[in-house]
């Protein structure tokens, strides 16, 4: 090699160590084997320890003992099969004190598609993750306060109604109209890890099921849900309680679930951004013709999806069973 290409080299690594140590993150860099090589000045004024100490494999000495395992697991992983990595682990600050970081490196190829080296970075964001586990704790507070204003109101609504006993016809509809509201509040509502309803994030299906359980019918497989499965969260799981309580109050007294032949069908289907939601009777009284649409429950029912959602209803009252379509777009039914 040539006194001009080692000076050309020498300057090209110099430029990237300044490049490097003006970064806010740790940058570091590892052989194609996974040896770490190489560390910013960031990453030293961080963890405070003696240059070079950490080279090779001595990094995994600088995580929480809690987080060691998992992070060499995942970087095993990435090194077998050149996936970029990502991780958020405790690294051990220059004061001792463990902070939360979020780990990432992607490989770089050369010509042949293999690859010479790792490049990845260390960015400090423990104060982020105490913010959003103190929110997270505000969450679940204020949903258990919510939890609680439900039954209270449910206890007034009783009280008012042995008042006037004339309104007690009102006051149980009402009351199962709050309760409908409290079971779908409770099943998406922030949970802790001892609360959570079962694993993973709330769906459309499994808050059917908890809304639909005070009806035998569920039990009895008359009425039965079914089809695809969606993402939902609390801006929906409300307008979605009243409409699918009101459903199936209806069916229970006037619709298919009044006999014990007659069937119900909720059916979920998923297509690109658009989820449709249908609700079909058969078997209960036939109908002779369409009911009166003015009622309280009727316009509750098109307000919750129309202006609450952004979908559309329809209706079919077919001579053997109400037929109903919801179309939502996917978006209204979760943030994610």
């Amino acid at each position: 090699m040539s006194t001009a290409d080692s000076l050309e080299r020498a300057s090209s690594h110099i430029s990237f160590q300044q490049l490097a140590d003006a970064m806010p993150q740790m940058v570091w860099s590892t052989l194609p084997d996974g040896s770490h090589d190489y560390y910013n000045a960031q990453w030293y004024a961080f963890t405070g320890v003696p240059e070079g100490s950490t080279d090779g494999d001595g990094w995994n000495g600088m995580f929480h003992a809690d987080d060691q395992e998992r992070a060499w697991g995942r970087w095993r992983h990435c090194l077998e099969t050149g996936e970029p990595y990502e991780i958020e682990y405790r690294l051990r600050h220059h004061s001792g004190v463990y902070r939360w970081t979020l780990g990432r490196a992607l490989p770089i190829r050369g010509e042949d598609g293999t690859i010479v080296r790792w490049v990845g970075t260390c960015t400090d964001i423990d104060e982020q993750k105490r913010i959003a586990e103190q929110n997270q704790i505000l969450s679940r507070e204020l949903s258990h306060r919510i939890k609680n204003i439900f039954a209270v109101v449910n206890g007034l609504i009783g009280l008012s109604a042995r008042q006037f006993p004339g309104m007690t016809g009102f006051a149980q509809k009402l009351q199962e109209r709050v309760a409908a509201l409290g079971r779908a509040h409770e099943y998406v509502r922030p949970h802790s890890e001892e609360s959570l309803p079962h694993p993973g994030a709330p769906t459309l299906k499994e808050l059917f099921v908890r809304l639909l359980s005070p009806y035998p019918a569920l039990d009895e497989g008359r009425l039965v849900i079914e089809g695809d499965d969606h993402a939902v969260d609390d801006r929906a799981a409300t307008p979605l309680g009243l409409v699918f309580h009101e459903l199936a109050t209806n069916a229970s007294k006037y619709g298919a679930l009044v006999t014990p032949e007659g069937r119900v069908r909720l059916s979920v289907r998923v297509e690109g951004d658009q989820v449709e939601l249908r609700w079909d009777e058969e078997g209960g009284p036939g109908i002779a013709q369409a009911p009166d649409l003015s009622g309280f429950g009727t316009r509750l029912t098109e307000i919750s999806i129309t202006r609450q959602l952004g979908g559309t209803l329809e209706r079919d009252w077919a001579r053997d069973g109400l037929r109903v379509r919801i179309l939502l777009p996917a978006r209204a039914l979760s943030r994610d």
